[in-house]
């Protein structure tokens, strides 16, 4: 079973695995797709996360995150008036941070994949060459995002047609892109990160003031992290999680969400107190990664204290059941293991910050073996810089994610972070990505993640407590209504879906409500009501027979292809 956000990207996952690959080279082949039939997010130009849970039971995390090129400094979007250059941050050459992708799967691929890398990529090579149809939304997202493609004369010739266009029903060959997967096929990432299409890249760069170099490039490195792991009884059965851990913030996040609500009573997402309990966990979990989260090789971060149990009901306990808290008066806490006390050297220090944009994209794979693979990766914000290089791929805007300019409020999500999360070279910036995979009395249960920035969170959260102490169906888990806590801004964002009635309920117990929102206005677009966030792509395994149930999101019209 392959659950993608395209169709295209979910047939690639199973071609692979007709073929006789296992869930990680289908994996890489639908990553490879990705970046050529969904340009908002599918990326080589971008970087993100992969979680393995192999069928005997090992476990990795790949982390391919961008990192900071060697000549970013604290305050470079900072003018001389003392005042944040948002846009320098978030569209443009100088907003670009270092790729990982291409590195990252050929690290997956080559330590648990079964196939070479040109099998993998030829299904994403045969799409850039000989084309696909435009969808109706590819069509209309094109259109939204074209003030900011039409900047750049490599985006506008390829993705808005010379300026034609494109329509539901034409076909986009990209043959650069094409050319550039193509040598990757042959010559592996040394090619991306040593070859012509580095040297492309690098002269780009530095012909239009990019900041990102040829050093950088061949510098870059993936890594193997350890997987984060908490236990939890639930419904009669033991469960494990495992999840993301730092430079992700949502792993710890949801372990530290899971434990403040372990001994919770909730009835389900249409009463209005278990909404209640579960917001106020939101915000108290928000107010403790906003002090304590960063890129975990250059900061000291109390991972083992915020996942603690004594701990969560430390922090469980701050809640009142009957009445909204002000954020104003949630500080985060002093994380520590049982019988120990927080080291100072993590005191908690604030400042604002931003998040991975709403078109990160994540996939699910679970193989006939019982592989499974949760990857989530991102250009950052839709279509990330809006630049497309020479070589014929977007690059991505993710300088955008470290904290641009301590104390100062975001623009897009008002998400607070830790000062820890300044710009500095070679550091990770702060991501929400969550990919995440739960067992269920020690068998693969479920696969899920999210996109959405900030909402990753939340969304990830609530999937897992749908299907792990709710029990819906994989479809039903997915489809069930969302709502989001952040600590600041202090108010709760809800679906539209959510009737009139919860609203009240809630705004009753003193909640600030959004039901339903007005998206901020960015790159000269104007703002729009949103009604959704998340884009979740599950998997759920039957415990009776085996079967792969697999639930795209039908918020973005998701594919679940399985055979």
């Amino acid at each position: 079973m392959v659950v993608t956000d395209e169709e295209l990207g979910s047939q690639a996952g199973i071609e692979i695995l007709k073929r006789g690959g296992n869930a990680v080279d289908a994996a890489v082949a639908t990553a490879f797709v990705l970046a050529v039939v969904e340009p908002a997010a599918g990326n080589i130009g971008g970087g993100g996360f992969m979680l393995i849970r192999l069928a005997d039971g090992k476990t990795t995390f790949l982390d391919y995150r961008e990192t900071a090129p060697g000549k970013a400094t604290r305050d470079m979007y900072i003018g001389k008036d003392g005042k944040l250059d948002e846009e320098a941050s978030v569209i443009g050459y100088r907003s670009v941070a270092v790729p990982g992708t291409v590195a990252g799967l050929e690290l997956a691929l080559k330590t648990y994949g079964t196939m070479k890398l040109a099998d993998v990529m030829a299904p994403a090579v045969r799409l850039a060459d000989e084309g696909f149809l435009v969808s109706e939304k590819l069509a209309a997202e094109l259109e939204e995002e074209s003030s900011g493609l039409q900047a750049f004369p490599v985006s506008q010739r390829i993705f808005l047609n010379r300026g034609r266009h494109f329509k539901a029903g034409d076909t986009l060959k990209q043959p650069e892109l094409a050319a550039t997967l193509k040598r990757i096929a042959k010559n592996g990432s040394e090619e991306f990160y040593r070859g012509e299409t580095a040297r492309t890249l690098a002269d780009e760069m530095d012909r239009n003031g990019g900041i990102l170099s040829l050093d950088d490039l061949a510098r870059y490195k993936p890594k193997v992290r350890d997987v984060l792991h908490a236990k939890y009884d639930s419904g009669g059965h033991n469960w494990e999680v495992l999840t993301a851990p730092p430079p992700s913030s949502g792993g710890v996040a949801v372990i530290e969400a899971l434990n403040m609500l372990k001994d919770v009573p909730l009835k389900g997402w249409d009463d209005p107190q278990s909404v209640h309990l579960v917001v106020e966990t939101m915000r108290r979990v928000f107010a403790d990664r906003a002090a304590y989260l960063a890129d975990p090789d250059y900061s000291k971060i109390p991972v083992a204290g915020l996942m603690d149990p004594c701990y969560a009901k430390e922090r469980a306990a701050t809640i009142d059941p009957a009445e909204a808290s002000s954020s104003k008066n949630v500080t985060a806490g002093t994380p520590h293991v049982c019988g120990a006390s927080a080291s100072p050297e993590v005191a908690p220090h604030m400042a604002a910050g931003k998040a991975e944009g709403r078109h990160t994209t994540h996939f699910s794979v679970v193989d006939a073996m019982g592989n499974a693979v949760a990857s989530t990766y991102t250009l950052n914000d839709s279509y990330g810089s809006h630049v497309t290089c020479g070589a014929g791929f977007l690059l991505n805007d993710e300088m955008d994610d470290f904290t641009t300019q301590p104390g100062a409020p975001n623009s897009l999500y008002e998400l607070m972070q830790s000062d820890a999360n300044a710009i500095a070279p070679g550091h990770r910036p702060l991501s929400s990505m969550t990919p995440t995979i739960l067992l269920r009395d020690g068998k693969l249960s479920f696969v899920t993640g999210s996109p959405g920035g900030p909402t990753i969170i939340s969304s990830t959260l609530l999937n897992v407590i749908n299907w792990m102490r709710f029990g819906m169906e994989a479809q039903a888990a997915v489809n069930a209504p969302r709502f989001h806590h952040q600590w600041y801004p202090n108010r709760i964002r809800m679906e539209a879906e959510f009737p009139i009635s919860m609203e009240q309920a809630l705004r009753a117990r003193g909640h600030e409500v959004e039901r339903g929102w007005y998206e901020t206005a960015s790159l000269g677009h104007e703002g729009k009501l949103r009604k959704h966030f998340g884009l979740v792509n599950a998997i759920g395994i039957d415990p009776r027979t085996g079967e792969r149930l697999g639930a795209a999101d039908p918020r973005d019209q998701g594919s679940a292809a399985g055979y």
